[in-house]
């Protein structure tokens, strides 16, 4: 129930994730993956019709935050698993460092993010991004450390 409440706001009350179309489609712990389709005003290079690097690094990015977000829930107690508690440890989250490496052009119908966390610590988490699309050609893949507390 509260991880469909917190998909909810990052879908619909996040302006930048309703522009680039973001669904988030795996949401644990140990895992989150989003996806968003292919859209022309994402476009990078208007010849080859690829997507903007900005958009690569953003979806990287926030697929790390989900995952990150999700190991702070996973370690609240079950007594202090209320809407307020949640709101008020992923209202902490930020992103500190991220390294994104490009491999391909951006280029396909849809794009899936995933994120795995490295290292789940009580004030720094670590997340391990990939992007592919919907071929499973690999577009790119990243690095995210994030405050968590």
């Amino acid at each position: 129930m509260v991880v469909q409440q917190i998909k909810k706001i990052w879908q619909e009350q996040v302006p930048f994730n309703q522009v680039l179309g973001i669904r988030i489609t795996e949401f644990n712990h140990q895992l989150a993956e989003i996806r968003f389709a292919w859209q022309p005003q994402l476009v990078g290079n208007p010849i080859k019709q690829i997507l903007h690097g900005g958009v690569t690094a953003s979806a990287l990015d926030f697929a790390g935050g989900v995952v990150c977000a999700a190991s702070i829930i996973e370690r609240l107690e079950l007594d202090k698993l209320s809407a307020e508690a949640i709101h008020e440890s992923l209202a902490k989250m930020g992103t500190i460092d991220l390294r994104t490496d490009f491999l391909r052009p951006g280029r396909g119908k849809e794009f899936i993010t995933t994120a795995k966390i490295i290292r789940s610590g009580n004030k720094v988490a670590v997340a391990r991004m990939e992007m592919h699309n919907e071929l499973g050609d690999h577009i790119a893949f990243g690095t995210g450390t994030y405050m968590v507390g």
